[in-house]
């Protein structure tokens, strides 16, 4: 029902009984909002005439109050919402009434603007909603401008045009960040040029933070993708210089931004200017993979422009027509791309120079890219040489020098190859070394021709000291020039000549000259002793030898001497023996342990074929002083076999009995065992067992249970029950004592867990891992006696005692300590 038509009739027909106690509620309080809302909700399931009725009264009483105009608002257009704004056209406006009449007094409400524009978005009403929202912004303060704007802009993107345009650009003076959405509406709308003015307005600007992450090289790459794509719409940038400047920008990404740029100029029709773009970046860019794609896309826009005028000549050869103004293009086109495939070694090879012009490896490749071009090989040789640093070059520079000579050399223009050395000799190289081969390799060019005086003159002339004699060979900061004549390397190479083509004065003096300046090496001393040797001067030889063992140390010192000392016996034997003893004292003076075993054995076979007997043995046991502790075991052992070989079995009871002494448990042991058995061949079985018994104490019966064998062997065969008994009452003395020891019995664990590991592979240990296993297990050993600290107790060495003191020691324990009661076992039992 009409509203005004209820106002006519007084509306009373439309309160009803039941409304009295609301509207007496009312009469007695009309300003409060509680009573009005009340029977408002009292209303909400009758007629929306009714409501509405209510709506207006209250409205009459409150006109200010937010409360009820929203609900009102609500209502009226939850009533019409769903109706088509064309055909009840007279139901928006009632609506649209009633927002202008709460405007009145709540015009800095944002709510009620943004319901209201929000209801004129969907009536076809653009300029009244226009309208409405700037009357919105220009009444409600600028800090709530944004929820406004929000959906002003949606409003704008509907409508588009021109409208949707100068929205956006009041927007923006608002929030300037939001440019992006701007540029999607332009490109939008095709309005190209503007896009680009603006993107490029974004790119420029080193503060600007995209609202959708991009970075700034993206933004980059979409102005390019944008001005090369559309190149006829774009009028108001110079495109060129845009992407210019991004190359010089983006350094990464210089051949994507190359092709760009040229892309843009094909597109507009301007083929030579996209070549010449391309040339231009092939010759400029810095890496691989930018000319890589440049060339690419070089040669595809070739290609295609020639299948283009191909197939315009074959329809022209099918329409009878004859063009050579065309004809002549494509062949020109045609003979431009294969050049251009032809060229690109080359350019690839300029790319990698660009990037290091120090690349002496690339400047070779350059050479053999020229193949027989005599002109361009020398050209490049020639500018390398003047662009290498050779402080800074990668690769042999020296060699580079040399394949130049070796160039000329080849054809036969030896001056030119001279000149080349000439000047490679006075280059600063980066080491000393390759100065010296520059030498080497002129002296071999001229003994390859046979100027083999001029050979000698050029390594005479590379030896000669410039300026202080005395230089640091390895100073880095002296010149090459001035440290050559200190190479070994040069020389090496300068003694060669000398030996094979000079004379044994000449020779002789190349090599006193290494020797002056202290720059030999072992090999050198070796060289001139061999040499004065060959040619019959064998005491200079020797002097060779002496001033090489005065330069050197040891261990290189004794190279020098054992080789001095072979040739001297081989020389003289027996003729100069006091000589040679003083050369082996000599020698032996300040050797280490562990080189001097070798010295004392032929030392000691020199007394032995020249000398006397006494004088090998006393080498002998002073070997086995002096060598090392690895090697003493093995230097008694030999002493023990030259003393029974030249005075009998009986002289070498003292030897044992100090190997025994000085050598460590196992290899004790092991001694001990020999002497043992050495006793028992001469019958001397008491001394034998005596032996035996001080042997035990380095033997734990469980990891070393061969020499428990051993023992009872000898005890069955040479023993009585009395001996037996002893024996086993040693070794449970001796198990007992290992027991007590806990770094004893971690040996035995691990030498336990390795017996069952092998036993579980299928192999039964043998004696002789067992004998090996306290070796094995020193670690453990160690680590256990640190961890004990003070109260660990490691076992002392027994001293050797002679047999029958060892007998008669034993007895009386034996005899002390008789059971009448004990059980007799033998071995098996126990």
């Amino acid at each position: 029902m009409e509203i005004e038509n209820v106002f006519e009739n007084g509306g009373f027909y439309m309160i009803e009984e039941i409304d009295i106690p609301f509207e007496e509620e009312i009469l007695r309080n009309p300003y409060t909002l509680k009573a009005w809302f009340r029977y408002i909700d009292h209303k909400s399931e009758q007629p929306i005439a009714q409501q509405i009725f209510v709506y207006e009264r209250a409205l009459k009483e409150l006109p200010g109050s937010y409360k009820i105009w929203k609900r009102y608002l609500d209502l009226r257009r939850e009533k019409v919402q769903d109706l088509n704004p064309v055909r009840y056209e007279k139901e928006y406006l009632k609506v649209n009434n009633c927002f202008e009449r709460a405007l009145v007094l709540l015009h800095k409400m944002p709510r009620i603007w943004i319901d209201y524009c929000s209801f004129l978005m969907k009536q076809c009403r653009v300029i009244k909603t226009r309208r409405t929202f700037d009357r919105a912004l220009k009444a409600l303060p600028i800090t709530q401008h944004p929820r406004i704007w929000e959906i002003y802009l949606k409003f704008a993107r509907e409508i588009g045009g021109e409208t949707a345009i100068r929205l956006y650009r009041r927007y923006l003076k608002l929030e300037p960040d939001h440019v992006e959405e701007y540029i999607d509406l332009l490109l939008s709308m095709d309005r190209y040029d503007e896009a680009a003015k603006r993107l490029a307005q974004v790119v420029n600007n080193d503060r600007f933070q995209s609202m959708h992450g991009k970075s700034n090289y993206q933004l980059w790459m979409e102005l390019c993708e944008l001005i090369c794509e559309h190149p006829h719409e774009i009028k108001s940038l110079k495109v060129e210089p845009i992407i210019r400047s991004g190359i010089r920008r983006f350094t990464d990404q210089v051949g994507k931004l190359w092709n760009s740029l040229a892309s843009y100029w094909i597109k507009l029709q301007h083929f030579e200017k996209a070549r010449d773009v391309f040339e231009e970046g092939i010759s400029t860019v810095m890496t691989v993979r930018d000319f890589t794609q440049i060339f690419d896309t070089y040669a595809k826009a070739e290609e295609t422009f020639i299948e283009k005028k191909m197939e315009e000549a074959a329809k022209r050869v099918e329409e009878g027509i004859d063009d050579p103004k065309e004809d002549l293009k494509l062949d020109l086109r045609l003979m431009r791309f294969e050049q251009l495939m032809d060229r690109r070694p080359f350019l690839v090879n300029d790319v990698l120079l660009r990037q290091n012009p120090n690349n002496v490896h690339e400047w070779e490749k350059r050479v053999s890219l020229w193949k027989d071009n005599h002109e361009k090989i020398v050209e490049t040789y020639s500018t390398a040489m003047r662009t290498v640093d050779p402080k800074k070059a990668t690769g042999k520079f020296h060699e580079l020098w040399v394949n130049f000579a070796k160039y000329y050399e080849k054809g036969d223009d030896l001056e030119s190859a001279r000149t080349i050395f000439e000047k490679a000799t006075h280059v600063n190289f980066k080491n000393v070394n390759d100065l010296a081969f520059v030498w080497c390799e002129y002296a071999e060019m001229e003994l390859r021709h046979k100027f083999y005086d001029k050979a000698i003159e050029v390594m005479s002339l590379a030896t000669v000291p410039v300026g202080n004699p005395n230089v640091d060979f390895r100073d880095e900061n002296i010149p090459v020039q001035r440290r050559v004549f200190k190479s070994i390397k040069l020389w090496s190479f300068y003694v060669d000549l000398e030996e094979s083509i000079g004379t044994i004065e000449s020779t002789r003096a190349v090599y006193d000259r290494v020797l002056e300046l202290k720059i030999a090496n072992p090999q050198i001393i070796i060289n001139y002793a061999n040499f004065l040797e060959e040619n019959k001067y064998f005491e200079e030889s020797f002097k060779v030898y002496e001033r090489g063992v005065e330069l050197f140390n040891y261990p290189i010192a004794f190279e020098i001497w054992n080789v001095y000392l072979t040739k001297f016996i081989a020389r003289y034997g027996g003729a100069k023996l006091e000589r040679a003893r003083d050369l082996f004292e000599q020698a032996l003076e300040k050797c280490p342990p562990k080189y001097s075993k070798p010295l004392y054995l032929m030392y000691g076979k020199l007394e032995e074929d020249y000398g006397l007997a006494r004088h090998a043995m006393r080498i002998y046991d002073r070997a086995t002083r002096a060598v090392a502790d690895e090697d003493r075991f093995d230097m008694f052992n030999f002493y023990i076999a030259k003393a029974s070989a030249n005075f009998g079995v009986t002289y070498t009871r003292e030897i044992y009995e100090r190997a025994i002494e000085v050598l460590p448990d196992k290899e004790a042991k092991d001694m001990c065992l020999k002497y043992a058995e050495l006793e028992r061949k001469l019958g001397e079985i008491d001394r034998a067992r005596a032996l035996y018994a001080h042997a035990s104490q380095f033997c734990d019966p469980r990891i070393v249970p061969s020499f428990w064998q051993i023992w009872h062997d000898f005890e069955v065969k040479h023993g009585n029950e009395d001996t037996f008994k002893e024996m086993l009452r040693i070794k449970r003395s001796v198990q007992a004592q290992y027991n007590t020891e806990v770094n004893f019995i971690s040996a035995q664990i691990l030498a336990t867990r390795q017996a069952n590991q092998s036993t579980q592979q299928g192999l039964q240990p043998n004696v002789s891992d067992q004998t090996n296993a306290p070796n094995a297990m020193q670690l453990i050993e160690q680590e256990t006696i640190q961890n004990m600290g003070n109260n660990s107790k490691v076992v002392k060495a027994m001293a050797f005692v002679p047999a029958s003191t060892q007998t008669k020691k034993e007895n009386e324990n034996s005899d002390e300590n008789v059971n009448p009661d004990e059980i007799t076992m033998d071995m098996d039992e126990e």
